[in-house]
Order: C-alpha cells, then sequence, then structure tokens
C-alpha cells in the first residue's frame, strides 16, 4: 500500500505487517473534510488488498482523536498527496445531504468494519461525533486516560449519521445508547472503559507502546484462520443460530485444511510455539 502524508492524515507501515494511519491535523482537531474521507477508503482498500498489510491502527496527533467533520471549508495543507480525484461533496439540499454521506461520509467506517484485516484505534484524545464512530467501528479500542469520547450532535440539532446509533448499540444496548445520545454526553476514558466502549485505558504515553504491542500480537497470529473469525463473529450478532452455525461451518471448511492449521496442530504436539504465516512470508 502506499505510505506517506496524503490529506488529513500520513500512512507509516511496521513490521510485521502493520499499517499506522494517523491523523495530522492537530490544529484542526483532526476533523475530517470530504477529500480526507474518499482517501481513508482508498487507503483502507489498499490494507486490504495489499498481502504485506495484516493488522491497521488509526490515531490522531495532538489532543484530538477526530473532533468530528472539519466544517470550515478549508483546503487541505500543501504538501499532501491526493489518492483519490476530489468531487462534488453534496449537502447543498435534502437529496444532496442524503447522496454525500450514502456515498462520502458512510462509506468510511463501513471500510474500517468490512476490512477482513483486524483494526485497533489508539484514541490519544477527543474522539467525537465522526470520531467516535470511527473509532467504534474499529475491532479493539485503546484509549489514553486523557481521552474523552461522545456523539453530542443533538447540541446542534444534528444525528449520529455515520452509523454512530447502530454501533452504540451493538456495544452498549438500546438502554444505554439512548441514554448516551439523548442526553448528549462525552464521558472520559474511565467511564468509556465501564460502559463497554474500550478494551484498554493507558497513560498517555504508554498508548502508542501498549497499541503497538497488541498489534504485533495480532499480526503474528495465523491470518487467514482470525479474519474468518472476524467476520463470523461480526456476523453472529445479526444472524439466527442456525445462519450462525452455517457460517462458521463454511469458514471452518477453509480453515482446517490452510497450512497454519497444520503449523498448529504440530507446534502442540512438538511443544513449541507455532510459526504460522509461511504463506505470507517473502519466497
Amino acid at each position: 500500500m502506499e505510505t506517506g502524508n496524503f490529506r488529513g492524515f500520513e500512512v507509516a507501515t511496521h513490521d510485521p505487517g502493520i499499517a499506522v494511519i494517523t491523523f495530522n491535523q492537530p490544529e484542526r482537531l483532526n476533523g475530517l473534510t470530504a477529500p480526507t474521507k474518499r482517501d481513508l477508503v482508498e487507503t483502507l482498500l489498499q490494507a486490504q488488498m495489499d498481502d504485506a498489510v495484516r493488522v491497521v491502527v488509526i490515531t490522531g496527533s495532538g489532543r484530538a482523536f477526530c473532533a468530528g467533520d472539519d466544517i470550515t471549508g478549508r483546503a487541505a495543507p500543501g504538501g499532501t498527496q491526493a489518492l483519490v480525484p476530489e468531487i462534488f461533496g453534496g449537502h447543498h439540499n435534502a437529496i444532496g445531504t442524503y447522496e454525500g454521506l450514502r456515498a462520502i461520509s458512510q462509506p468510511v467506517n463501513s471500510a474500517v468494519r468490512a476490512l477482513d484485516k483486524l483494526t485497533i484505534a489508539a484514541i490519544n484524545g477527543v474522539a467525537i461525533q465522526t470520531g467516535l464512530s470511527l473509532a467504534l467501528a474499529c475491532d479493539f479500542r485503546l484509549a489514553s486516560k486523557e481521552a474523552r469520547m461522545g456523539s453530542a450532535t443533538l447540541r446542534f440539532g444534528l444525528l449520529p449519521d455515520e452509523g454512530g446509533q447502530y454501533l452504540l448499540v451493538q456495544l452498549m444496548g438500546v438502554a444505554k445508547a439512548m441514554d448516551f445520545l439523548m442526553r448528549k454526553r462525552i464521558v472520559g476514558a474511565s467511564e468509556a472503559f465501564d460502559l463497554g466502549l474500550l478494551h484498554e485505558v493507558t497513560e498517555p504515553e504508554e498508548l502508542l507502546e501498549r497499541t503497538m504491542s497488541l498489534a504485533r500480537e495480532l499480526a503474528n497470529g495465523p491470518q487467514v484462520a482470525m479474519r474468518m473469525l472476524k467476520r463470523t463473529i461480526y456476523n453472529a450478532d445479526e444472524m439466527t443460530w442456525h445462519q450462525s452455525l452455517d457460517d462458521i461451518a463454511a469458514k471452518t471448511a477453509v480453515t482446517d485444511h490452510h497450512p497454519d492449521s497444520r503449523e498448529g496442530v504440530a507446534a502442540f504436539r512438538e511443544r513449541r510455539e507455532p510459526q504460522f504465516n509461511a504463506w505470507l512470508r517473502p519466497k
């Protein structure tokens, strides 16, 4: 996948197969623009199709993870590369808002959730509205003790229009999501952890270290089985019992016959650590 400085974020890669996306507009609290969202979707597509990428980390710079949309209308800073052409962003009338959300804004979280590779949000600061839903779309969420999370769209008479309501219901249940959204709550990292929105809370200076440790752990695991398991976990949330059994049976028919499973069994018998992912190593 391409690395470098794009419109609103930069991409770097680290062994073993970890792609780190960092929002790099701290003076704007890493607010997202339509061009940023389009470039993000392209970056995630590249990550999906690049065998060298196993895990994707998303984080921010400065005091924000992402504080929502950047509605200032300011152009992206110089020195950035566009991954896709800029197009009209919509929102000029009712149908334009519908089209803009469906074609530009909502595809970001859909791309994160659809990624077969595991994703980690390293929430370094405020994650509000768009930033909250993006973090919730990731598979794992680690946060600094200084982080704050919330939707608070009702403060402006607006809706959590990028899937935040769905993700909150999925993680907290209807009653807690109702309270969270209707009362415009913005919570600290400790309360977010208690609500089930976070997997871990760290000291600010330890966030990236803990995130990269988790990323390496995940990247060294059996990638085919983990990607199949990720998909069937999300599927199970929306399927009946019998549908979920059929779904995991179909995926098991792949994983049981993959070289990683043979390596896993051999390592167990030989009382050693398995060496997965030989199929990903350069020949």
